[in-house]
C-alpha cells in the first residue's frame, strides 16, 4: 500500500470544475498512464468520467511517484490532488497529484484484457463485463439511464400511474410462435412480450397508466435491431383515440431528447453523436397514412434508390423503415396499416374497415420504428371474432374479453423499446451496444 491519502474532501470527476484551485479525493480506477522523463500522466476514472492527472518527481514523495509509475491499466486507486483548469485538458480541468493510495494493482502478468488497441465485437462481447467501463461504453450506459429517467419522468409528472404487468404470462399478445415458454408447475406460460392486455386492465381501473419492464422476444433474428431481451415502456390511456395517442407519442419523444441534451450532451460528445440532429427534434411530427409511405417507397425504387418495389397489403420491413425514416429530419408517424397485417387488438378505421387505427413512430437517420401503437378494439363482439380469427386459445383471453364485457370504453397504448432509442438518440450501428449485457440469437454469455 502506497503514501496514504489526505483528509481532503471527497467528490467524483463529473462534479470536479465546483473545486478549482482545492485539494480533493477521487476514488476510481486508472484508465491510462504515460511518462516524460521526470512527469507521469495518469488518467484516471471513476464512473463519472475521466481526468488527467499530472505528478512532478519533485513535487510528490518517492513513493508517490514510484506507486504512480507502477499502476497498470485498471488499478484500483484513491488519489488526492489539487484541481487546476486547464482549457487545453479533456473536460477542461487536471489534478496536480499530492497523495495515492493504491486499492489494488491489477498485475503484469495477467493484465486487464481490453487494452486500447482495437479489438473485434466478438472479443469485446466476450468480455462485456470489463467493456462496460472504456469512456464510450460508460458514456452510452449513462445515456441509457437519462433515457430511461426521462421516460418515466414525463409519465410521472403527466397524470399516469405505473402499474406492473406480470412477466410470466398464460397467453400471447399476438401468437406464440416469438415467446419463450416455461413450464408453470406443469401448466404451459411464457415469458412475457409485452405488458399491454394487463395495463389495459389498470388503464380502465386507473385512467392513464404506463408500465416498464423486461420483455422477451424468441425471434431467430440477426439484424443490428433486434435482442431476444429488452426493456419496454408502454402507456395506455382509457377515453383516448388514434390522434391522440399520435399527439402523446410527439411529445414523449420530443422530452425524452430534450432531456438528453440537458443532462447529458457531455456523454454524446463522448460516442462523438451528431448532436445538432438531435436539436431539430421538436413537436409536430410529420405524418404519413400508410398508403402514402407505400406510395413514397415504391417511387423510390422507380428512382433506383431501393432495390426492390414494395409490396402494397404487406407491413414494412427493416429496409423500408430504413429509407422511409432517412427522409426526415425528425421521428416521421406512419399510421393507418392494412388491418390484415397487424394485431388482433387493434381498432378498425371506422371510415374504412380495410386499414387499423395503429401507428408506427420510424426514427429519422434511418434508425426505423421505436415506437409502435394503437387506438384498441373496445367491442366484445369484434374482438372475441378477431381472437378466433388468429386461431389464439380463446379460454385464456376470457379475462381480456371481460374488460369489453364491464364498462368498454375507447382507449389506446403504445410501447417503446429503450434499446431502439438509445441506438437513435446515440447514434449506434447494433443495439448489442444499448444495453449492459445484450441477449441475442446465439449469446447468452456473460
Amino acid at each position: 500500500m502506497s503514501e496514504q491519502t489526505s483528509t481532503a474532501p471527497l467528490t467524483t470527476i463529473d462534479k470536479i470544475g465546483e473545486h478549482v484551485g482545492q485539494t480533493v479525493t477521487l476514488r476510481g480506477w486508472l484508465y491510462n498512464l504515460r511518462e516524460s522523463g521526470k512527469l507521469v500522466f495518469p488518467i484516471f476514472r471513476d464512473g463519472t468520467g475521466t481526468i488527467q492527472g499530472v505528478a512532478h518527481k519533485a513535487g510528490v514523495s518517492p513513493e508517490v511517484f514510484e506507486a504512480l509509475k507502477g499502476l497498470t491499466q485498471e488499478s484500483s486507486v484513491i488519489v488526492t490532488g489539487a484541481v487546476r483548469a486547464d482549457a487545453r485538458a479533456h473536460g477542461g480541468f487536471e489534478l496536480d497529484v499530492q497523495g495515492l493510495e493504491v486499492v489494488q494493482r491489477v498485475p503484469e502478468a495477467d493484465p486487464f484484457p481490453i487494452s486500447l488497441k482495437e479489438h473485434g465485437t466478438d472479443f469485446l462481447m466476450e468480455h462485456r463485463h470489463l467493456w462496460v467501463r472504456t469512456p464510450r461504453q460508460s458514456a452510452i450506459l449513462r445515456i441509457r439511464a437519462e433515457i430511461m429517467r426521462a421516460a418515466g419522468e414525463y409519465f410521472d409528472s403527466n397524470g399516469f400511474i405505473r402499474t406492473d404487468p406480470p412477466i410470466l404470462t398464460p397467453a400471447a399478445c399476438e401468437g406464440t410462435s416469438t415467446l419463450f415458454p416455461v413450464d408453470y408447475f406443469g401448466d404451459p406460460a411464457f415469458l412475457t412480450q409485452s405488458g399491454q392486455l394487463y395495463i389495459e386492465s389498470t388503464a380502465l381501473a386507473l385512467g392513464k397508466v404506463y408500465s416498464f419492464g423486461p420483455t422477451f422476444r424468441a425471434e431467430k433474428s440477426k439484424t443490428r435491431r433486434h435482442l431476444t431481451e429488452f426493456w419496454m415502456i408502454e402507456p395506455e390511456c382509457a377515453y383516448m383515440e388514434l390522434d391522440g395517442l399520435l399527439e402523446l407519442a410527439e411529445n414523449f419523444l420530443t422530452h425524452i431528447v430534450k432531456s438528453v441534451l440537458k443532462n447529458r450532451e457531455p456523454e454524446l460528445k463522448v460516442i462523438g453523436r451528431d448532436i445538432e440532429k438531435l436539436r431539430k427534434i421538436d413537436a409536430p411530427f410529420p405524418r404519413l397514412r400508410y398508403d402514402e409511405a407505400a406510395e413514397m417507397l415504391n417511387q423510390a425504387y422507380k428512382d433506383g434508390k431501393l432495390e426492390a418495389p414494395f409490396e402494397y397489403g404487406n407491413d414494412f420491413g427493416s429496409p423500408d423503415e430504413t429509407w422511409l425514416s432517412s427522409q426526415f429530419d425528425r421521428p416521421v408517424m406512419v399510421h393507418r396499416y392494412p388491418a390484415d397485417v397487424k394485431a388482433f387488438y387493434m381498432e378498425p378505421d371506422p371510415k374504412d374497415g380495410r386499414f387499423a387505427l395503429c401507428v408506427d413512430v420510424l426514427a429519422p437517420e434511418g434508425y426505423g420504428e421505436i415506437i409502435g401503437g394503437s387506438q384498441r378494439v373496445s367491442s366484445y363482439e369484434l374482438l372475441k371474432s378477431r381472437i378466433e380469427a388468429h386461431k389464439l386459445p380463446l379460454e385464456a383471453f376470457q379475462w381480456y374479453l371481460d374488460l369489453r364485457r364491464y364498462g368498454s370504453v375507447p382507449h389506446a397504448g403504445f410501447g417503446m423499446g429503450i434499446e431502439r432509442a438509445v441506438a437513435w438518440i446515440c447514434g449506434l450501428e447494433h443495439v448489442r451496444e444499448t444495453i449492459p449485457f445484450a441477449r441475442t440469437l446465439n449469446r447468452i454469455y456473460p
